[in-house]
């Protein structure tokens, strides 16, 4: 089955710890934390101390997603923080192998993303390096985009590519009951959501509808 990885960005900000709860109780398979450093994507969000500081409030994967132009710098700060999974964009790595490599060698699963117009040609030569990869079906930056539906054909040739390797492939992006299931057609095993599972409070009816 589907896992799904409710994005805190379209969360409460001033009550994190007890969405974070909610979530898990409600079915969530991990939580996802959208990190932005306002140069690589222009926005701000989470830092490594809020990471650390939510880290008590549930045994669900963090699922840390880095929107960063130095990725490398910050690799350290949130696998310290509680990161249980650590991706990084490969257009923001001027060596992408050697910035996998780090995120192992700090013990957390790694994963790689790319934006809509990557092909996934980039991380064919570092499959053996993943554990994850995370196909960005919107530009990254905001919550609440529209589904870019040339996406659903880089996850088939990644999944494809992959064959019988041990990878997941994760979408984030304009996810919804209709676009959920495209992408589970395609090939997606975790489906990033923010907007769609936030919206009415109802946050498990909201995760069972994009299952």
């Amino acid at each position: 089955m589907v896992k799904i990885a409710p994005s805190i960005l379209s969360a409460d900000f001033a009550n994190l710890g007890k969405e974070i709860k909610a979530l898990e109780e409600a079915g969530a398979d991990m939580i996802h934390i959208d990190v932005m450093d306002g140069h690589y994507v222009p926005n701000l969000t989470f830092g490594a101390a809020v990471v650390k500081a939510l880290r008590p409030y549930t045994k669900l994967p963090f699922d840390v997603h880095l929107m960063v132009k130095d990725p490398d710098k910050m690799i350290p700060w949130f696998a310290k923080a509680g990161a249980d999974i650590i991706t990084v964009h490969a257009e923001a790595c001027s060596h992408l192998d050697k910035t996998l490599m780090s995120i192992k060698e700090y013990g957390a699963k790694v994963g790689v993303s790319l934006n809509p117009a990557t092909s996934e040609e980039t991380i064919r030569y570092v499959l053996d390096r993943l554990d994850q990869i995370l196909v960005m079906s919107v530009n990254p930056g905001f919550g609440g985009q529209t589904f870019i539906d040339s996406q659903l054909e880089k996850i088939s040739n990644i999944k494809q590519m992959i064959g019988d390797k041990a990878i997941e492939i994760e979408v984030d992006g304009g996810i919804n009951p209709m676009t959920a299931a495209e992408c589970i057609a395609a090939g997606a095993d975790i489906l990033v959501a923010g907007s769609s599972i936030f919206v009415g409070g109802d946050y498990k009816k909201n995760i069972n509808g994009l299952r």
